[in-house]
């Protein structure tokens, strides 16, 4: 049942949880940390871990795409970023990163708004996805649904593997000033799978799954501090019980459908081990992540962090942060496995996420959906 309370006479809401208000509660059993296994599959793509990168570029270059896929992860370019509408994105990123430095957060935010003002290049992305390729890496690549049906055949002939339409908050039938984006036939006509979100709720989750998607994105990439669309829009992803509906409407998919499986993908809120711990426990698949894989020393942003969504030409909803240190930076490697010095969780998410559910009792990530959890005061 859920739980409501009345916020002033007439008006009721509904009482969510973030991440950090659950904890997970380990089992009477443990298990060694070696039989736990972080294998996961979207469609006919295996993954050793379940982590998946923001679209941002901030984050994901095709470099660091191919460095993540070797590394067990999908990396997924932003398709109407940087890298499709400039040839020199380092130039581009250093000036970036010289404004936020040296003037203001809204400066660095003007200087973004800017560079994504030059027009999309299709033969610059196309270059993209041919260098992930080449590698012999799974290539992602992320459209909005603005534009999604405009992107996509160049995407589909260059060799794009996953296409992730993804906005702040979509949903199954996009209405703009031209021909609406409707989901089920776009899914319907394409050769590859399609992920498709961020959503809030099992309605919205729901919706998504019947188009025919192949994984549904809870969430829309908040970060504290960075995201600001709680403040621009007042809309707000309270992530354990998003998480929560969308499994709940993967389960309910499940059964209508007799068997077809859509993973849950959380994006929003993660930034340590012990939140993509809590994030799979709450019934999430894989979780997309952004600050803790921007610290590393192959990330373009060479420890600075902002969303996509910070670029819109007319409401940013992100600021430019910087995260690390140019010289305090580890490795990708070091990100994901360890070694660790931080007692925080922000490095070797892996190493930590692999012991939690040790800890639990549990060698299997779909297992782990099932651990008891538990409510803060």
């Amino acid at each position: 049942m859920r739980d409501m309370v009345e916020i002033g006479m007439g008006r009721t809401a509904r009482r969510t949880y973030e991440l950090d208000d659950v904890d997970i509660v380990p089992s009477r059993r443990t298990r060694s940390s070696k039989q736990v296994s972080l294998a996961w599959q979207l469609d006919a793509y295996r993954f050793d871990i379940p982590l998946v990168t923001h679209p941002t570029d901030a984050l994901v270059s095709p470099e660091l795409a191919i460095e993540l896929g070797r590394q067990g992860g999908l990396g997924v370019i932003n398709g109407e970023g940087l890298w499709a509408r400039h040839a020199d994105v380092s130039a581009r990123i250093d000036r970036l990163i010289e404004v936020a430095e040296k003037e203001s957060a809204e400066a660095a935010v003007q200087v973004l708004q800017e560079l994504h003002s030059a027009p999309m290049q299709p033969d610059l992305l196309a270059a993209a996805v041919a260098q992930v390729r080449a590698a012999g890496v799974t290539v992602a690549v992320r459209v909005s649904p603005q534009n999604a049906r405009a992107l996509t055949p160049a995407l589909v002939q260059a060799g794009v593997d996953l296409l992730v339409v993804h906005g702040t908050i979509i949903s199954a039938e996009h209405v703009g000033d031209g021909e609406p984006l409707n989901l089920k036939t776009f899914i319907a006509e394409l050769d590859v799978p399609v992920v498709a979100g961020g959503v809030s709720d099992h309605r919205t989750a729901l919706h998504l799954m019947r188009t025919g998607a192949a994984g549904v994105i809870v969430g829309y990439g908040s970060t504290p501090g960075a995201t600001t669309t709680g403040e621009v829009l007042g809309i707000g992803v309270p992530m354990a019980t998003a998480i929560a509906d969308a499994a709940a409407a993967r389960r309910d998919y499940l059964d209508e459908t007799g068997g077809r499986y859509v993973h849950v993908i959380a994006d929003g809120d993660i930034v340590s081990s012990g939140q993509l711990a809590k994030a799979i426990a709450c019934g999430a698949d894989a979780a997309m992540v952004g600050v803790p894989l921007a610290m590393a020393q192959e990330a373009p942003g060479r420890g600075w962090y902002w969303p996509s969504a910070a670029a819109h030409p007319s409401v940013p909803r992100g600021a430019v942060l910087q995260f690390a240190e140019a010289d305090e930076r580890p490795t990708l490697h070091q990100v994901l496995y360890g070694p660790s010095s931080d007692p925080w969780g922000s490095v070797n998410l892996v190493g930590g996420l692999r012991r939690s559910m040790a800890k639990a009792g549990y060698c299997e990530l779909k297992e782990f959906q099932k651990v008891g959890l538990s409510v803060r005061a």
